[in-house]
């Protein structure tokens, strides 16, 4: 427990007007404590003057200082009686470690925002500046009481995110995606392009996978269209997952992987690598921005080309965003079935507009009849997941492309998922099988009765 927390336990509220060090709206189950350290006030004071002196010297917050958490121990524990002696507030040796631990704490970690990443049930946290920080919870945003010092606090929290990840940021390279040790996804831009401060994007991740039996109990897809895909995956379809920004597609992604048979070499593409497959023989690969002079850039592009000579069984790529999408689909036609990738659209139809959009900005010049044709020879089902109005992401329909006609392609849906106006004995909606029965080859050839089972099921949920 932190030291904030142990002082909420003793004395629910501080004097007027004044607030928690590092507060939530996430109520925490009280513990018991035998410490008193006295008024809040006093301690709040204590832990923001030794803050900003610390600020002040370079060994404390240099990302790269060469000082070990054991060596400015001793340090901060003298700064911490010096403190509290100038405001005339006595500290027992016990309290003066365990304010101690919490600056350390706050120093080779990442701050105010340690209490938000150890938080479970939040998803996304979203800095606004360094006074104003939200987080999603459960699907919905809201506002938190945690707050940075200063922006120069917030930047060098920035800049200790940034350094293990092997990332910069600056006036020439104002905006970088990274991600954090424990896989969580950050998006940074700063001043001049953030007008009200340094804006940070955090998506974070569970700390297991889930499963895809774990998507059932949320309500994201029912058992038959898990069953659906299982078979898919195992014959090898190629998929493509699309919905919006939150949607779920990087979380779906990750369960249909878990699918993939073990014995098989994946190889993952990505901008910044989130992906965390259980199989044994995964190849990850990342790209690289560009370096300060410029050069060094290898972008999703380049990485698919040399997955190519990696002998590969199936290619993972977390998000089609530009000229790579003509070689994924050539990769798909030319032996490398079973691959998954995903793409921003808001239906199935939007998803190939997508690609071809795409395809035409990479400067391939190809008639749009002939773009199709790639894509529909390419792709076997496109899978659209879509975030609720009450925050649930689900798998609301699973599609597949059937041929070409008259230079348009022919899609239909095989699962789908209707949401209820008004709440039915309980139930919000229901999955159900359209009926119709997949074209492809390896599905169509299927006829056992477990199979036919699944094209005639409705699941109220």
């Amino acid at each position: 427990m932190v030291l904030h927390d142990r002082l909420r336990q003793k004395i629910q509220t501080g004097p007027q007007g004044s607030a928690p060090l590092i507060s939530s709206k996430k109520k925490l189950q009280p513990k018991p404590s035998s410490y008193n350290f006295g008024e809040v006030s006093k301690i709040r004071t204590i832990k923001e003057n030794c803050q900003k002196r610390a600020a002040d010297d370079s060994a404390f917050y240099r990302p790269d200082s060469e000082e070990t958490r054991s060596d400015l121990a001793p340090r901060i524990e003298a700064l911490v009686r010096e403190v509290a002696k100038e405001i005339g507030h006595h500290l027992a040796h016990n309290e003066v470690r365990l304010l101690g631990s919490e600056l350390l704490d706050e120093i080779y970690g990442l701050g105010p925002l340690e209490f938000l990443l150890a938080d479970p049930t939040i998803t996304d946290i979203l800095i606004n500046g360094h006074k104003s920080i939200y987080v999603e919870r459960n699907g919905k945003i809201e506002p938190t009481d945690v707050s940075f010092i200063s922006e120069d606090h917030l930047r060098n929290k920035v800049e200790r995110m940034l350094y293990t990840a092997g990332r910069r940021v600056d006036e020439a390279s104002p905006v970088v995606d990274a991600r954090l040790p424990d896989g969580s996804r950050i998006n940074i831009i700063i001043p001049p392009l953030a007008v009200d401060g340094i804006t940070v994007s955090i998506r974070k991740f569970p700390d297991h996978p889930l499963r895809i039996k774990d998507l059932i109990v949320m309500g994201c897809l029912v058992e038959p269209m898990y069953q659906f895909l299982n078979i898919a995956i195992k014959s090898k379809l190629n998929i493509l997952i699309c919905g919006g920004t939150g949607s779920g597609k990087t979380t779906t992604l990750n369960m249909l992987s878990g699918l993939i048979p073990d014995d098989e070499r994946i190889v993952t593409i990505e901008d910044s690598a989130e992906l965390r497959l259980q199989q044994r023989h995964v190849v990850r690969l990342e790209s690289r921005p560009a370096n300060a002079e410029g050069v060094g850039e290898f972008t999703q592009r380049d990485l698919l080309k040399n997955a190519l000579r990696m002998r590969p069984d199936r290619i993972i790529i977390g998000e089609i965003r530009g000229g790579e999408v003509l070689d994924m689909l050539q990769a798909m036609n030319t032996g490398h079935d079973g691959s998954l990738a995903t793409v921003h659209a808001n239906t199935p139809r939007d998803s190939i507009s997508r690609l071809e959009l795409m395809i035409n900005l990479s400067g391939v010049n190809l008639a749009g009849g002939s773009i199709r044709r790639q894509i529909v020879s390419a792709l076997d089902l496109i899978i659209h997941i879509d975030r609720g109005d009450d925050g649930v992401r689900r798998v609301i329909s699973i599609t597949e492309l059937t041929g070409i006609e008259e230079d348009n392609i022919v899609m239909q849906e095989i699962f789908a998922y209707e949401g209820y106006e008004t709440p039915r004995n309980g139930r919000i909606g229901a999955y159900f099988a359209t009926g119709v029965r997949p074209a492809t080859k390896s599905l169509a050839t299927n006829k056992s009765p477990e199979m036919a089972a699944l094209f005639n099921c409705r699941v109220e949920v």
